[in-house]
């Protein structure tokens, strides 16, 4: 009897201090749930985020240079467009490059290049009055280097400028890089006649161009087996750093691009300052972090033939594969012209993109379709959260101040089984003169409605459909109108 008691009492502060401890975890957890809650509601409303954008932009550091300089006229370059001297700004470069850095100077004149090849600690300046033309030869882009091409890496053309793996390099000056791509050269590629495509002739869309390397991003084939280039129809990107560390773009201009202008890939501490881009062929995006972290874009002008901004990060089983997203990127004291976008996320977003601040930015042309775009799809999926605009000024749309479309389609069929998710949508001090045809476009998901879209202190005027909305929670308005009427 005395054993059968101790066993019951013994039992009984067992299951006593196992009912203690969990109620004591549950409440830990709960202390901490409220905590994280706490920080994501700070983290996700109106109470100041542009303090996180202020601490983004202290924490890129400016590339430094030695003041050693290196005269590109030295190497061979000649201010006379002639073909002499396709590779003396890769040799000035190399030998700034091997002296410890400094400064590869590009004096005033007219000079014709092949692909520019980055190095550490090398600032590539051009003075005015500077203009480098590229070569229109393509195979003067080989041999092939590790690139991407709409979020799917591959082995193709060189970019016309171009960094592997590099640290601590710039481009900098108020001279220009013109591409020289056009109707006759890079731009039939696209396969549209509006850009040069004579009917029968080769083009992106061909089998061993598109659809081979879907194919092989699908399969999961390696990179460096994905060769491409010779033979093949894939425009380089204009300006790509690749798996790059403290970049600087100040003051230049950029005209005539084949493709992408400005692609940072993989790359962290990007500034892209002061920079003009006006090029409006297909696919004329004028700036495309990818991958990327901890980028600052601020005092441009973009007047493109595609988005002006598009942060991205890997198309489909290829954005999947790398897994990083794009984030912690501020875009102030901007000016977006023509363009599909002032600022977009996607469509190439598989990775995911967060924690956007876009701020005291000036939009407006009739040939400007969107001012704030989210495109995505099932295929595509990504996370995109945490988008806060401030301070936008926009004189004139074509089609929508903020669209946000979860049914992106191009090409082919766009639809899988990766549900994206949207949430935390800001906008704030917005006024719009004329708002084009969709005030607020919105086309979420019934599986993942789009989540937290807030208007505070927005005016939009003369657009014919204030609101079109379809699977999304309740938009939430705080002092906003729309065609005069308060919501």
């Amino acid at each position: 009897m005395k054993y059968r008691e101790l066993l019951m009492r013994n039992s009984f502060r067992l299951i006593t201090g196992l009912f203690l401890a969990l109620l004591i975890l549950s409440c830990k957890n709960q202390s901490e749930s409220v905590e994280n809650n706490e920080e994501v509601v700070q983290a996700t409303g109106f109470d100041d985020p542009w303090k996180r954008a202020d601490e983004i932009v202290k924490s890129i550091q400016i590339p430094e240079f030695h003041d050693r300089v290196i005269n590109v006229v030295d190497y061979g370059a000649t201010a006379d467009r002639t073909s002499t001297g396709l590779t003396a700004f890769n040799k000035a470069i190399e030998a700034c490059a091997e002296a410890g850095g400094g400064k590869v100077l590009v004096p005033k004149g007219i000079y014709l290049t092949g692909p520019i090849h980055l190095k550490s600690n090398v600032n590539l300046h051009l003075e005015e009055g500077a203009e480098v033309k590229f070569s229109t030869n393509e195979k003067d882009y080989l041999p092939v280097v590790h690139t991407s091409f709409e979020g799917m890496e591959f082995m193709n053309y060189s970019p016309l400028i171009y960094a592997y793996q590099q640290k601590n390099i710039a481009v900098t000056g108020k001279g220009t890089f013109n591409g020289q791509a056009g109707k006759e050269n890079w731009w039939p590629w696209k396969g549209q006649e509006e850009y040069g495509y004579k009917e029968g002739g080769v083009q992106q869309h061909d089998a061993h161009n598109l659809p081979r390397l879907s194919e092989m991003v699908e399969k999961g084939t390696p990179v460096s087996d994905r060769v491409f280039g010779d033979g093949h129809q894939f425009r380089p990107a204009f300006f790509q750093p690749f798996e790059c560390e403290n970049v600087l773009i100040q003051g230049v201009t950029f005209v005539n691009a084949p493709f992408w202008v400005m692609h940072p890939v993989k790359s962290n501490y990007v500034t892209v300052k002061d920079v003009n881009v006006i090029s409006h062929g297909p696919n004329n995006d004028g700036c495309n972090p990818e991958y990327s972290k901890n980028v600052h874009i601020t005092g441009c002008m973009f007047d493109t033939g595609d988005d002006c901004i598009a942060i991205k990060s890997g198309r489909d089983n290829d954005g999947r594969r790398v897994g990083i997203s794009s984030e912690n990127i501020v875009i102030e004291n901007c000016t977006m012209k023509e363009g599909h976008g002032g600022v977009v996320m996607g469509s190439e977003i598989s990775g995911g993109v967060r924690n956007v601040f876009v701020r005291n930015n000036t939009m407006s042309s009739p040939n400007l379709d969107r001012a704030i775009r989210i495109k995505t799809n099932t295929r595509r999926g990504g996370t995109i959260e945490n988008i806060y605009v401030k301070d936008l000024e926009v004189g004139q749309v074509k089609e929508a101040v903020l669209r946000i479309n979860t049914h992106y389609a191009i090409y082919d069929n766009q639809e899988g089984e990766f549900m994206p998710v949207i949430r935390n949508i800001f906008l704030e001090n917005v006024n719009v003169e004329d708002g084009g045809k969709y005030g607020i476009l919105i086309k979420g998901r019934e599986e993942s409605p789009v989540k937290n879209v807030q208007l505070k202190n927005v005016t939009i005027k003369s657009t014919e459909i204030p609101l079109s909305v379809e699977h999304s929670d309740p938009i939430i308005f705080e002092n906003t109108t729309i065609n005069g009427k308060e919501y």
